[in-house]
């Protein structure tokens, strides 16, 4: 590391710690404007910013303040395992004394939230729910996510896959409990990998993955990724349904939905039918009602359960926002579920932790919809071969299951 980097890496974090806008945008508009940064230099510089989003109470305390360049030497200190000699081309005598007493901190006295890398909030909302147990969690929050595939079984099973990979140097194992799900060793870089471009693999996190499959779609029906984004598990129902039948992918966002069209192109499928739609009650969605045999409703959420890939959240997000977005669930679960046939199959689906944005939505659906019941999801995982213990809805924990936290309650149109 040479001190051009490091400021590089100090200039990165400082267009971060606004929080004006998502952390990978103020840090992939830092790389458009630094275009000689070569791969290495930038893979130093998001993960030290990011680590210190991650741990950025406890590395305030150390530094005493929010100044980016004392941050980011806490946390090469701290968590970067920079040994204090590597430090001498880099700071100042008094940086190096100050950074010896940081390498010594003991943090065991701080306030809990403080010391786990909590807001007050958050961490107040969490710790009545698992009690001693969010110390397991929140280190896990604090981890970075390991790097998932999602297998396209349509152009190649996951077995060649993986072998396809190791003769690339690219170690992978199957993923716990997702039937399509690679994940690597390491974190290369695949956008111009073959089977990348050729469609044969999607990066997908597996609880995104067991979403997916909840839905138990099948050959032939009608099928709805009523919150779709970039596409990501649109596309795994329509290789979930060995690309017959109708996949439609609805969003609000023009920009987001956009983005699934070059990843459709590579996956090969032709039953995926992508629409812009304007609100929950758009009349493209009235025309189709009562025709889907299953919709997805990945609803728009806090975020809370992606903190290992999205660390900006837990600073980004506040109790008023997330109390906003418990309006919009709700009016969302309910437009989609107009969609949904006599004895189909309706998924609420979140990648949050906390109980308002889940199990309070669909509890307070099933009382004004009476026409709806809500089904464990443990028989339909057994079903699809998926050793995954649970009763009732499914949830997800990063500690736990080492995947992002989710939530998903299945509901079934009586």
């Amino acid at each position: 590391m040479t001190p051009a980097l490091l400021d590089a890496a100090v200039s990165a974090l400082a267009g971060m710690l606004p929080f004006g806008q998502p952390a990978d945008a103020a840090l992939s508009a830092f790389f458009r404007h630094r275009p000689k940064l070569g791969g290495r230099d930038r893979a130093f510089v998001a993960e030290t910013a990011y680590g210190v989003l991650r741990h950025l109470r406890s590395l305030e305390h150390l530094a005493g303040g929010r100044q980016p360049r004392r941050l980011l030497l806490a946390w090469l200190a701290r968590h970067g395992g920079r040994n204090l000699r590597e430090f001498e081309p880099l700071a100042d005598a008094a940086e190096r004394e100050w950074l010896r007493t940081v390498k010594a901190a003991d943090l065991a006295d701080l306030p809990p939230a403080v010391r786990l890398d909590l807001p007050d909030w958050l961490h107040a909302r969490l710790h009545a729910l698992h009690g001693d147990a969010l110390e397991s969690l929140a280190a896990a929050l604090n981890r970075p996510a390991p790097l998932d595939l999602r297998v396209n079984i349509q152009r190649m099973s996951r077995e060649a896959v993986r072998d396809h990979l190791a003769a690339d140097g690219i170690a992978a194992e199957p993923t716990p409990w997702s039937p399509w799900g690679l994940r690597l060793r390491g974190k290369p870089s695949l956008s111009r990998h073959p089977l990348f471009l050729e469609g044969v693999i999607e990066v997908q996190d597996e609880g995104s993955q067991l979403l997916a499959l909840l839905t138990g779609a099948r050959r032939g029906e009608m099928v709805c990724d009523f919150c779709a984004g970039a596409g990501g598990k649109t596309l795994a129902l329509g290789a979930m349904m060995k690309n017959t039948g109708r996949v439609y992918a609805f969003d609000v966002s023009a920009p987001r939905l956009a983005r699934l069209k070059p990843r459709l192109a590579r996956s090969g499928l032709s039953n995926v039918h992508a629409q812009v739609i304007g609100v929950e009650h758009d009349s493209r969605i009235k025309r189709l009602a009562g025709k889907f045999d299953r919709v997805l409703v990945d609803a728009p959420c806090s975020g809370l359960g992606t903190l290992r890939r999205n660390p900006d959240l837990k600073w980004r997000q506040t109790p008023q926002t997330v109390a906003e977005l418990t309006v919009k669930q709700a009016a969302i679960l309910a437009g989609a579920a107009g969609l949904v046939k006599p004895g189909g199959r309706l998924v609420y689906a979140t990648c949050s932790l906390l109980p308002e944005e889940n199990e309070a939505i669909v509890e307070s659906f099933l009382v004004a919809h009476n026409d709806f019941h809500s089904i464990p999801v443990g028989p339909i995982l057994a079903a699809q071969r998926i050793d995954l213990a649970m009763s009732g809805a499914l949830r997800l924990d990063p500690a736990l299951h080492d995947t992002d936290g989710f939530y998903a309650a299945v509901l079934e149109r009586v």
